[in-house]
């Protein structure tokens, strides 16, 4: 592995004045929040801003469906699936109790309808269609879900369904919660989703039944951008909200409030709270290609390369001046290499917190020739 060190001096000017957040907060300047678990993270950097038993093991009910939704869109990137394939609805899928957006069994829906089902009425019906698609039965989604988990460090999550209904042995944590949501907002086409408030939807049949989002956030809420809501009467009420002010991204996670109303009341006071405490600094954009990346058996020594998402720091607001560290880190990348190929990372540090970002491909590198190998030979010798 090749380790280069590299400092913007585009950042320079940002750098000199900023003080990363210490990953534990003072408790005093918390909100207490009424529920049995809480959490408030960076959504950029993954820092946790504050946390109420966030890694006590619950049941989170609809709140499953972030994983459901999330496993779609990867298949899709992968190329696995597309928005516009159509899946037969079985008549396990159809048979779904709960919510649902009421699937026609032995009717094809489109992909895209079927996310919006899970994203926005939180859909039964739909979640088992796309897990019954992805894997070819929902046991077998499952056992997907865990391994996703795993990779994304939910250490205290176990999935026994693809839609969060009331079965034995299935738990996670306000924290695993809060990862997977973040995960999930990294893909741009969620968006196109998650805002959507209320849509009178035609299937197949010509049938039209009138989808409305269980997260009340995305419309009483400016900042809500996505998220997803959780009932069950073991659960209790659950909401998990991403939202944006600026430049600062926030995920909360409330886990088992008493009511509706409470779990967006707390939910609510607690992204008011990480919006008026801090303040972050994008110091590289995803996808501005401004790493330089060496490749090896060539036709090019170097390739330009981007960060796969914002580069950023998080800073109390108000706070002294401080000077963190960014290096990039590339591999031993040799061609042929494709546009969106992982050459490297980027770490942030501030001695206590130390945040890393992929650098992909911005430009492609083919194998050099016998020919080209003679090219510079001879310009070597010209």
């Amino acid at each position: 592995m090749r380790k280069i060190a590299f400092l913007l001096v585009l950042c320079l000017a940002f750098l000199v004045c900023l003080t990363p957040v210490s990953a534990t907060a003072n408790a005093s300047s918390m909100p207490s929040v009424q529920a049995k678990s809480a959490y408030l993270m960076d959504r950029r950097t993954g820092e946790p801003l504050y946390g109420q038993s966030e890694n006590v093991e619950y049941p989170i009910a609809s709140m499953v469906k972030i994983m459901t939704a999330l496993l779609t869109f990867e298949e899709i990137e992968k190329g696995n699936l597309s928005f516009d394939e159509k899946v037969l609805i079985s008549d396990s899928a159809a048979g779904m109790g709960g919510s649902q957006m009421f699937l026609d069994r032995g009717l094809e829906y489109p992909v895209t309808d079927l996310l919006k089902g899970v994203i926005v009425v939180s859909a039964n019906d739909a979640c088992v269609a796309l897990a019954e698609r992805i894997a070819g039965t929902e046991e077998s989604f499952v056992e997907r879900m865990n391994e996703r988990a795993k990779t994304l460090g939910m250490t205290h999550t176990v999935f026994v369904n693809a839609t969060g209904l009331p079965k034995e042995g299935g738990h996670s944590t306000a924290h695993d919660v809060a990862l997977m949501l973040r995960e999930l907002t990294t893909h741009e086409h969620y968006y196109d989703y998650s805002k959507i408030w209320l849509e009178d939807y035609t299937h197949p049949d010509g049938r039209v039944t009138t989808l409305t989002n269980t997260n009340k956030f995305v419309r009483f809420y400016d900042e809500c951008d996505g998220g997803k809501t959780g009932f069950t009467s073991e659960a209790k009420f659950c909401l998990a909200a991403s939202a944006t002010r600026g430049d600062t991204r926030l995920i909360s996670v409330i886990i088992g409030a008493e009511d509706s109303k409470t779990r967006f009341a707390e939910s609510k006071r607690l992204l008011s709270y990480g919006f008026a405490n801090f303040t972050t600094d994008v110091l590289v954009k995803k996808g501005d290609a401004v790493f330089h990346c060496p490749v090896q058996s060539s036709r090019r020594q170097s390739i330009l390369c981007a960060a796969e998402r914002d580069i950023a720091v998080l800073r109390r607001t108000g706070s002294a001046a401080s000077e963190p560290n960014v290096e990039s880190v590339f591999y031993d990348v040799k061609a042929p290499v494709k546009v969106g190929d992982v050459v490297g990372e980027c770490t942030i540090s501030d001695g206590k917190n130390e945040f890393t970002v992929k650098l992909l491909a911005a430009e492609e590198a083919d194998k050099a020739t016998v020919g080209d190998y003679f090219k510079k030979i001879a310009g070597q010798w010209a």
